[in-house]
């Protein structure tokens, strides 16, 4: 079976300056100027993690803190979204994060035959092979013909 784990939340920003001030260029009218960047600028977002407490070095586990890492994380993203989304300088914002598939049962990366591959008799398993079918273990192969209908591996059709 697949399983996706997700991690390295972040709010991608897309800001569109107007002035200095909208990058917290502030206090140097007297010394300097500045030249807008042509386009707009990106920039990545992290929220803090959630063991980290505030206090200094205090520092704990996420897995202290939290039955629901996951959802902890795309909540505090969707929060600083939320604030960030009523900047007058912010053009767009996006909750983003890094998918990792793996097979729940060899624990390798998941990977699926493609149409080509599946028609394909060097690549496929046998001639029941099809298209989405995984391709780290025969437990999740066994598991995916079975919720199909499909003959087991080596099966009669």
């Amino acid at each position: 079976m697949k399983k996706t784990h997700r991690d390295e939340w972040r709010v991608m920003v897309t800001l569109k300056p107007r002035r200095p001030a909208d990058l917290g260029l502030t206090g140097l009218d007297e010394i300097a100027e500045f030249i807008a960047v042509e386009g707009p600028i990106t920039v990545a977002v992290l929220p803090r993690r959630l063991g980290n407490l505030g206090f200094g070095a205090l520092s704990m586990s996420d897995r202290l803190i939290s039955r629901d890492i996951e959802g902890d994380y795309r909540r505090r993203c969707e929060e600083i979204a939320a604030e960030l989304r009523h900047r007058p300088h912010v053009a767009e914002v996006e909750v983003t994060c890094t998918e990792t598939h793996m097979c729940s049962y060899c624990r390798r990366p998941w990977e699926e035959l493609t149409a080509e591959q599946a028609a394909d008799p060097r690549m496929r398993i046998d001639e029941h092979s099809v298209e989405g079918e995984p391709t780290c273990c025969d437990r999740s192969i066994d598991e995916f013909r079975a919720e199909r209908g499909i003959p087991a591996e080596g099966g009669a059709a």
